[in-house]
């Protein structure tokens, strides 16, 4: 490394946000960068550690050591070579992966890890600055061609190889933009879409054609692509949601977060939203149910909306806000986190369980009657929900927003018209090399392994695309 002991002598800084004052008034991106000088930095402070743990933890297994050394030093052409030698999209993950890498590396027994994450996002951002990103156009093609079905980051990324390898890649997107989850569920205060169209525009350039507006099942039959294609590759994420299930759940003003944050992301973009449709939070108390990321988008979604409140309540109890015994470092720790859309405004409760929704006399919600829980094991060690007696609360509602997660990928369309045989769970099942039980069709990302992360969805869209390969010419 360039400087062994630049853990020793500098401490961890990261970029911070912009004013809560500034950056609710837009949807601009909110986290701010460090200058060159600082990132560089905080890049010294990676040890070179002589068993890398954060390369271990990373899905994409990240060379996190040798392109930290690289920033450190300003060799910005070596340190996007190395990262873009396992990662497609680093400018995906650089601004919106949790980070397995940090909670993994040596100086995170400290609880004073490596910016490893902003550290990814300065680097590629760098390199498309210098002009350092360019087509990579392959010079032979196999003759082979492959639809790809979803445009998120599994499909972006399988695409993206395939067509390295030279086979022939359409891409199949019913939106009427590319990126799936990427595009529509993450709001653009935490990744700018502009991002996502400067990679793909990269991509046609290199050969990937992309058909958007086309739904597979209702646009272009299922069953055409297994004629037309030598393989065919789903990757249509897991965008079943988890419903609420309690007394007064078919009330007016209940919606799925999902369709609340796309639609913002399409007014954001300039495309067309129902005007009758649209779900706005302007003047009313927001309740969001679900104490996850996309729980959190909401939240930051709705104060930039000028809600008059927003309660964001989780089933389960808050996380701790260190390690404890059961969660040792390595491991990924599950732990109490603000985020940046908390800080703007919110009020978080924890292990509440929604009882009733009330609604008023035009049939619109009105209140929200929960109750407090508790959690404790059973004879088997399993955790069990019991309600706290005593404890019945009521909370004002105008809005509620479903941020439960999702539990398998959409069945109608291609899953159906084509019999694909599913795992226990909904979701598609595969074999070891990602083919699903009809040949020639694979699957991956979170219509295989669930609702799950970006830096996961890449991986996986990397490796069905080297099976594919091997399909193919074999």
């Amino acid at each position: 490394m360039g400087d062994p002991k630049g853990f020793l002598k500098v401490k961890r800084r990261e970029g911070g946000y912009r004013p809560v004052e500034e950056r609710i008034n837009d949807y601009h991106e909110v986290e701010i960068q460090l200058d060159e000088s600082g990132r560089r930095e905080q890049a010294s402070r990676c040890m070179d550690c002589g068993v890398a743990f954060c390369h271990w933890s990373c899905p994409l297994g990240n060379i996190m050591p040798e392109w930290q050394d690289a920033l450190y030093r300003g060799d910005w052409k070596y340190a996007y070579e190395i990262l873009q030698q396992t990662n497609n999209f680093p400018e995906f993950t650089g601004r919106v992966c949790p980070a397995l890498c940090e909670a993994s590396c040596v100086l995170a027994v400290n609880d004073e890890p490596v910016t490893i994450r902003q550290n990814e996002w300065f680097v590629i951002d760098k390199a498309w600055e210098l002009g350092l990103v360019k087509p990579r156009i392959p010079q032979n093609r196999t003759g082979k061609k492959v639809a790809v079905i979803g445009g998120g980051p599994a499909g972006l990324a399988a695409a993206d190889n395939l067509n390295q390898f030279g086979h022939t890649v359409t891409l199949f997107e019913a939106e009427a933009n590319v990126g799936g989850f990427v595009r529509y569920g993450i709001p653009d205060f935490k990744l700018d879409k502009k991002v996502i169209e400067r990679r793909i525009g990269l991509m046609e350039e290199e050969g990937v054609v992309f058909r958007t507006s086309t739904r597979v099942g209702k646009d272009i039959a299922s069953e055409s692509l297994l004629k037309d294609y030598d393989a065919v590759c789903i990757t249509i994420g897991a965008r079943k949601p988890r419903d609420l299930v309690c007394e007064g759940r078919d009330t007016g003003g209940i919606h799925m977060a999902y369709d609340y944050l796309s639609q913002q992301n399409k007014s954001c973009s300039g495309e067309k939203v129902c005007r009758e449709s649209l779900i706005q939070a302007l003047d009313k108390d927001v309740v969001v149910i679900g104490g996850g990321d996309t729980g959190s988008d909401c939240v930051g979604t709705a104060n930039r909306q000028g809600a008059r409140s927003v309660y964001q309540l989780e089933l389960l109890p808050q996380p701790p806000a260190h390690r404890t015994e059961d969660m040792p470092w390595p491991l990924w720790p599950r732990l109490h986190k603000v985020s940046s859309s908390h800080k703007e405004g919110c009020v978080r409760l924890w292990s509440v369980s929604t009882k009733r929704i009330e609604s008023d006399s035009e049939g619109n919600v009105k209140k929200i009657h929960g109750v407090k829980v508790q959690w404790d094991k059973d004879e088997s060690g399993r955790f069990v929900m019991k309600e706290v007696p005593g404890s019945d609360f009521t909370l004002n509602a105008d809005l509620v927003l479903l941020a439960m997660g999702f539990v398998h990928p959409e069945h109608d369309g291609p899953v159906n018209d084509l019999g694909l045989e599913k795992d226990e769970r909904g979701n598609i099942k595969v074999d070891s090399s990602f083919k699903t039980s009809v040949d020639p069709v694979f699957a991956a990302g979170d219509a295989r392994r669930g609702a799950s992360l970006v830096v996961y969805a890449i991986d996986e869209g990397r490796r069905v695309a080297a099976e594919i390969d091997q399909y193919l010419l074999s």
